[in-house]
C-alpha cells in the first residue's frame, strides 16, 4: 500500500498528541490513583495542589487528539466512537467527575463533604486510566468491524482478558508516573512516605509490564509484524527497556528529576509501540482484514490534510510555550495558600 505523505505525517502527529497526553495527564490520574494514601487533609490538599495549576491544560492535549482524529481521520473516529460509546460515556463522566471532585472539595470544611470527594477524585482517575487501558488493548486485539465500516459488536465484546491486562497495566504505569512526580514536589516526612510508594509502584508496574508483554506476544501476535519490515524499531524497545532500568537506579541514587524523565521517556515509547502494532492501521477489524480502517481508507481529503498541516505548524509553538510557561512558573515544592484546593 502506498501511503501519502500527509496521511503519514497526521499519524506521526496524532502519535504525539497522544504520548503528550499520557505522559503530562498521566502524573495528574496517577495523583489522583494515590491520593487516599495520604494521612490529613493538608496532605490531600498537598496532593490536588500538586497538579491545580496543570491538569485542565494536559487534558487540552486529549480533546486535541480527538479533535485531529475527527478532522484528519473522520471514518475510524466515527467507528471509535460507534463502537466505545457506552466505555467513552464513562470516560467521559470519570474525567467530569475528576474536576468536580477538585473544585468542590475545600467549599465546605467538613469530614464527611471533604472525604466524599476524596474517594470521588481517586475512584474517577482510576476509572479514567482503566478505560484508557482498556481502549488499547481493545484495539489490538480488533473490533468487529463490518465492510460498511461500522462497528456490528456489543459493549461485552470490547472485554476479553487482554484488554483488561491493559487497563491494570494502564493504572500500574501512571501509579508510578504519579508517584515520583509527588515525591519532586513535595518534602518531610510526607516525601518520605512517598518514596517508599516509588518503590512500590514500580515494582507494580514492571510485573505488569511483564504480563502484558508476554500476553501481547500469544495473543496478538499481529503486534509485532512491523517489526519485520521495520528492524529499526527495534531499537525502541531497546531505549524503553533501558529507560525502565533506569528508574529504580535513580530513585537509589535519589535522582528523582531523572527517574521521572525516565518515566516519560517509557510512556512515550510504549505509544510509539502501540502505532507500530497498528501501522497502516487505525482500528483492527476482527472479522476480516479487509475491513480494517487503514490511514488511507478512513482518511480526510489531502486538502483537509494540508489544511490541518498548516493549522498546526502555525499552533503548535504557541501551545508548547504555553506549555513550558506554565510549568516553568509552577515549578518546585508545593505551598498551600489563601486560594489552595
Amino acid at each position: 500500500m502506498e501511503i501519502p505523505f500527509l496521511n503519514m505525517l497526521w499519524f506521526i502527529l496524532l502519535g504525539v498528541l497522544l504520548a503528550g497526553y499520557a505522559i503530562l495527564d498521566g502524573f495528574d490520574l496517577g495523583v489522583g490513583i494515590l491520593h487516599l494514601g495520604a494521612k490529613t487533609d493538608r496532605e490531600r490538599r498537598i496532593f490536588m495542589n500538586s497538579i491545580g495549576p496543570l491538569w485542565d491544560g494536559n487534558e487540552v492535549w486529549l480533546v486535541t487528539f480527538g479533535g485531529a482524529l475527527f478532522a484528519a481521520f473522520h471514518d475510524a473516529y466515527a467507528t471509535a466512537f460507534s463502537g466505545f460509546y457506552l466505555t467513552f460515556w464513562l470516560l467521559l463522566a470519570a474525567l467530569i467527575g475528576r474536576a468536580v471532585s477538585m473544585e468542590f472539595r475545600s467549599k465546605l470544611d467538613t469530614p464527611g463533604w471533604r472525604k466524599l470527594f476524596d474517594y470521588g477524585f481517586f475512584s474517577a482517575s482510576t476509572l479514567a486510566t482503566l478505560l484508557f487501558g482498556v481502549a488499547v488493548g481493545s484495539t489490538m486485539s480488533g473490533l468487529k468491524i463490518g465492510d460498511d465500516m461500522e462497528y456490528h459488536g456489543t459493549f461485552f465484546d470490547l472485554l476479553g482478558v487482554f484488554p483488561a491486562i491493559t487497563g491494570v497495566f494502564a493504572v500500574a504505569m501512571f501509579a508510578m508516573h504519579g508517584s515520583i512526580y509527588l515525591y519532586l514536589k513535595t518534602e518531610g516526612d510526607l516525601q518520605k512516605r512517598v518514596h517508599g510508594w516509588m518503590w512500590r509502584t514500580f515494582g507494580f508496574f514492571l510485573a505488569m509490564f511483564v504480563i502484558t508483554t508476554v500476553y501481547a506476544l500469544v495473543s496478538v501476535p499481529a503486534a509485532t509484524d512491523n517489526f519485520r519490515d521495520y528492524p529499526w524499531c527495534w531499537v525502541v524497545v531497546i531505549l524503553n527497556v533501558l529507560a525502565i532500568a533506569n528508574i529504580p537506579r535513580a530513585i537509589y541514587l535519589n535522582r528523582p528529576a531523572y527517574a521521572f524523565i525516565s518515566s516519560c521517556c517509557s510512556i512515550a515509547a510504549f505509544v510509539f509501540l502501540f502505532g507500530v502494532a497498528l501501522y497502516p492501521n487505525l482500528l483492527v477489524s476482527s472479522i476480516d482484514p479487509a475491513y480494517n480502517l487503514n490511514i488511507v481508507n478512513a482518511a480526510s481529503s489531502r486538502g483537509t490534510l494540508l489544511i490541518m498541516a498548516i493549522i498546526a505548524a502555525v499552533g503548535m509553538p504557541f501551545v508548547l510555550t504555553y506549555t513550558g510557561i506554565i510549568y516553568w512558573t509552577f515549578r518546585g515544592k508545593v505551598e498551600i495558600g489563601k486560594f489552595s484546593y
